[in-house]
């Protein structure tokens, strides 16, 4: 899905939600001035030969937005609408979702101007080793430390762990995460954002004032790539009812119920991998509107695609009681208010996404022991990290009387503002 047009872009949007939590903290001018801005943006073009001979050429970047807490940490985005300020505002969202659960880095993001659908095999490996080959300066294990995003996948971290590695001529498997597992890659990563997400959305329904139990509960999940199909598996599993989910190519509901395992099914054995004419299964009717599966009747929403799909023109229709947040910055400032004046409960990105970057920190930590672990241990480590997480945000909330988004970036930015100021300035 698209992304709609926008009164203010990601960074701006980004910049917002910082300045919200920093007027209830009281930060002052210099300590703001320390944490706010990214620390370095590096934008490369990337000339690459395509199957046919010619030379195209592609626009990358990477920002890191800090590593006062440790490496930049955060995704690389293969997406045609990739922009320098989008970039910039996942980056910075990254600072502070590692600081909201704790793991040791900072924020960073990277991105490729490119429909990676639209190229070959060969040209994608191509495309990945030059990115990684023009920037290998500011990556390293205790640099900067990219995983998979929108778009890319454990394969191409394979290609750009290679490259990285004979550039360098070492074996350092942590330089990237979201690898496959024959290399270095961590088991229960596959799956992690979507836990992560899922074990944040069981706390907020077992709290009393929400009046939801999850076990009766409907959902609709807007995106069906990596973490909102894993999402829906393991809510599915959990008692609740999938009736609404979409991609790119389609939106489908039944009030009755989706099987995700259907679903599921489906895609992996589509030419497209995706869920175009899945309402020829029968299971599900389309929408004529994709649009519409965001105003569906449901318990719980999971926007779970792009930025900005939850604006001050739509949020007036939503009818979830909660709206868990599986995509970064799927909701505008606008929209923000309005949902907050309805009483609707959003668990937001840098929290309810955040199990992805904790499990990218297992496998970093693995990968610098060359000792792996148990499925079964990653994800009690990644429960307990996102458990502990959430009750801290809510508590927060409480605390300060404001919305769980302020919250979350409360406690992620006094965790930087302390690093920050202990650390000073180098002169």
């Amino acid at each position: 899905m698209s992304k709609p047009a926008m009164t203010m872009n990601a960074f701006q949007i980004a910049i917002e939600q910082f300045d919200e939590a920093a007027r209830v903290l009281n930060l002052t001018d210099n300590q703001i001035a320390m944490i706010k801005q990214p620390r370095r943006m590096t934008e490369v073009s990337l000339p690459v030969r395509m199957d046919d001979g010619s030379i195209r050429v592609f626009q990358g970047f990477r920002c890191q937005h800090s590593i006062a807490r440790g490496p930049g940490k955060g995704g690389i985005r293969f997406h045609p609408e990739v922009t320098a300020d989008e970039v910039k505002a996942l980056a910075l969202w990254m600072t502070y979702k590692c600081a909201v659960v704790g793991v040791p880095f900072g924020g960073g993001k990277g991105g490729v101007v490119v429909d990676p659908r639209s190229i070959s095999t060969q040209e994608l490996e191509r495309l990945a080793r030059r990115y990684i080959a023009e920037m290998a300066d500011l990556f390293g294990p205790d640099l900067d430390v990219p995983a998979p995003d929108v778009g890319t996948t454990p394969q191409i971290m394979a290609w750009m762990m290679d490259t990285y590695c004979m550039h360098f001529k070492h074996h350092l498997p942590g330089v990237i995460t979201g690898k496959p597992i024959e290399l270095g890659g961590s088991e229960g990563r596959k799956k992690s954002t979507s836990m992560g997400l899922a074990f944040c959305v069981r706390e907020m329904t077992e709290h009393e004032h929400i009046g939801i139990s999850l076990s009766k509960a409907t959902i609709a999940i807007q995106g069906f790539g990596n973490v909102g199909s894993y999402a829906g598996e393991i809510l599915e599993g959990m008692g609740a009812t999938i009736v609404a989910i979409c991609d790119v190519d389609g939106a489908f509901y039944n009030k009755n119920g989706i099987s995700m395992k259907a679903a599921l099914d489906y895609i992996q054995q589509s030419p497209t991998c995706s869920l175009k004419n899945f309402e020829k299964t029968g299971l599900a009717k389309k929408y004529d509107n994709p649009a519409m599966l965001l105003e569906e009747e449901v318990d719980i929403l999971i926007p779970a695609a792009l930025e900005a799909q939850i604006t001050s023109e739509n949020a007036k229709r939503i009818k979830a009681k909660v709206i868990a947040e599986g995509a970064n910055g799927p909701t505008t400032p606008e929209a923000d208010k309005i949902l907050n004046s309805r009483g609707i409960h959003i668990i937001p990105d840098i929290l309810a996404n955040a199990g992805g970057v904790t499990v990218s920190y297992l496998e970093w930590v693995q990968n610098r022991m060359g000792y792996y672990w148990s499925e079964e241990r990653v994800n009690q480590d990644l429960e307990r990290i996102m458990v502990n997480a959430f009750k801290e945000v809510m508590n927060t909330a409480k605390a300060y009387k404001v919305k769980m988004r302020t919250a979350a970036f409360i406690v992620g930015i006094d965790r930087v503002r302390k690093v920050a100021e202990m650390r000073g300035l180098y002169a």
